[in-house]
């Protein structure tokens, strides 16, 4: 007998919480997860531009990925966590509000953005896997650092 099932391929994705959207990045982007540092501001920066950390001597901009989807700010009392990620520039902190797990998810389990995400968020997302429990917006990471 000969095995007709169709392998898929998986993904493992950083996932973590944004005003209780919850996105994921894929693993192979992220350089590392770390949690609040201080940053110095950047005059005439962008708003999303929060300033820059330094990383064991590696400069990194840090952008709040809130501001980047049109949310309102984190509380002041709540200090954002960093998920560094690894771009074509080097590397970027993505300023979140929560980490979470690393998920494992189908490739035949990935959708189009659905209609009824909002504009702000919904220009940042590149697809969704429908996990048991919720959604998994996959973030589209060089579009949410593009500060052009």
């Amino acid at each position: 007998m000969t095995d007709t099932a169709v392998h898929t391929q998986s993904k493992q994705y950083t996932t973590f919480l944004l005003g209780g959207l919850y996105l994921g990045v894929e693993v192979l982007k992220v350089q590392e997860l770390i949690r609040h540092q201080e940053m110095t501001r950047v005059p005439l920066a962008p708003a999303v531009v929060r300033g820059l950390i330094n990383l064991r001597g590696q400069i990194v901009t840090a952008v709040d990925v809130r501001r980047r989807l049109g949310m309102p700010d984190l509380a002041t009392d709540t200090p954002p966590m960093n998920v560094v990620v690894i771009t074509s520039d080097g590397a970027a902190s993505l300023l979140v509000d929560e980490i979470c797990d690393v998920v494992e998810v189908q490739d035949d389990q990935f959708e189009p953005p659905p209609d009824t995400l909002r504009e702000g968020v919904a220009d940042f997302v590149t697809g969704v896997y429908k996990l048991p429990d919720r959604l998994l917006l996959v973030l589209d990471v060089d579009r949410a650092l593009d500060l052009n």
